[in-house]
């Protein structure tokens, strides 16, 4: 059962090895716009809790919203709700890398999207890299591109789908160009057996 607690935000360890750093300068400016309105800040965070395991030695591992998190600390907060998804502190950290892989709770690919072992895993969220196809996968969901759902990773998924069909070069000079295209492929029937996928409507169609 899901549990809920305060936790020190430097504290946490990521189970992936990159993120989408154009997301977290998202977050980021929505946090300092948020901090004007103490009220509004609070309530975003709470409607937010960074979804976590806790594993050996009764470390935290970010399971969702590893983006929100890095924001968090680069933005000097000390501590966030945190709602605890299982508690593996009584395995060895070997066995709590294997059956963190069971329930699909570590995500070890690269920024290239080459999987590696949990051992590439960063040892805290400071380190982790950028994959700009996870920034295009966060801003076409914020966009209506596809629905979030509650399945760990599921945007590195789509990352990777937009991966095949973007080219860097075009995603590193002309982002918003970029993300248009992402919207486009998002509503194609090759993206159907996604998570979150939404089929095409009149208004939606893919070219």
């Amino acid at each position: 059962m899901t549990r809920r607690d305060i936790i020190e935000i430097a504290e946490l360890m990521p189970t992936q090895m990159t993120v989408g750093m154009l997301q977290v300068k998202h977050k980021r400016a929505q946090l300092k716009l948020l901090e004007r309105r103490p009220g509004e800040l609070v309530d975003f965070i709470l409607e937010h809790p960074i979804r976590v395991v806790i594993g050996p030695k009764k470390k935290a591992y970010v399971i969702d919203h590893h983006h929100l998190a890095l924001a968090l600390i680069k933005e000097n907060f000390e501590s966030a709700p945190m709602d605890i998804e299982h508690d593996l502190s009584s395995l060895s950290l070997v066995a709590f890398w294997k059956k963190m892989q069971a329930l699909k709770c570590v995500h070890p690919f690269d920024a290239e999207g080459k999987r590696k072992s949990c051992d590439h895993v960063p040892s805290n969220l400071k380190r982790l890299k950028d994959d700009p196809y996870r920034s295009v996968a966060g801003f076409v969901r914020e966009q209506g591109g596809f629905f979030k759902v509650s399945e760990p990773f599921a945007e590195f998924l789509w990352a990777d789908y937009f991966r095949t069909r973007i080219k860097y070069k075009m995603l590193s000079k002309h982002f918003k160009k970029a993300l248009k295209l992402a919207l486009t492929f998002a509503a194609h029937p090759d993206a159907a057996k996604l998570p979150g996928y939404i089929p095409p409507t009149p208004s939606r169609k893919p070219s």
